[in-house]
C-alpha cells in the first residue's frame, strides 16, 4: 500500500487548494478542478461545496479516482468516502481553523450536512 510521505503532507496540508482531475471511465483525466483540502493526521481530505450532487464530485464517482496537484506535488490518488463522523468533525475543526479568513459565507457551507456527506479522503495510489 502506498502512504503519503510527510514532505507531501505538509506541502499538501499547507496549500491553500488542491487541483483535482477525476478519472473518466476511457481512463483519460477531467480538468482541473480547484477546491480546498485540508489534512488531519496523516490523511488528507476534501469536500464538495455543493454536496453529493457537486458537479465535479459526480465526476469522481465514475471511477474513485484521479490525480491531484497541491503544493508543488503531483500524485494519483483513490478517492475514499469518509463517513465516520468523529473524522467528520476533526475535519470540520481544520475547515473552520485553516480557511477562517475566508469569512463564514464560504467556510460555514464547507461544514455543512450537505458537503459533510460528500468528504473523501486521498489515497495515495
Amino acid at each position: 500500500m502506498t502512504t503519503w510521505t510527510n514532505e507531501e503532507l505538509d506541502k499538501i496540508g499547507n496549500a491553500q487548494e488542491l487541483e483535482i482531475m477525476s478519472l473518466r471511465a476511457d481512463g483519460t483525466l477531467r480538468k482541473p478542478v480547484p477546491i480546498w483540502v485540508v489534512r488531519v493526521d496523516d490523511h488528507l481530505y476534501i469536500r464538495a461545496y455543493k454536496g453529493r450532487g457537486g458537479p465535479w464530485f459526480l465526476a469522481t464517482q465514475e471511477r474513485r479516482a484521479g490525480r491531484i496537484r497541491s503544493g508543488g506535488v503531483e500524485k494519483d490518488v483513490r478517492l475514499v468516502d469518509e463517513a465516520d463522523p468523529a473524522v467528520n468533525d476533526q475535519i470540520d475543526e481544520v475547515y473552520r481553523a485553516k480557511y477562517h479568513e475566508d469569512g463564514p459565507e464560504f467556510v460555514d457551507p464547507m461544514v455543512a450536512p450537505d458537503a459533510r456527506s460528500a468528504t473523501l479522503k486521498l489515497a495515495p495510489r
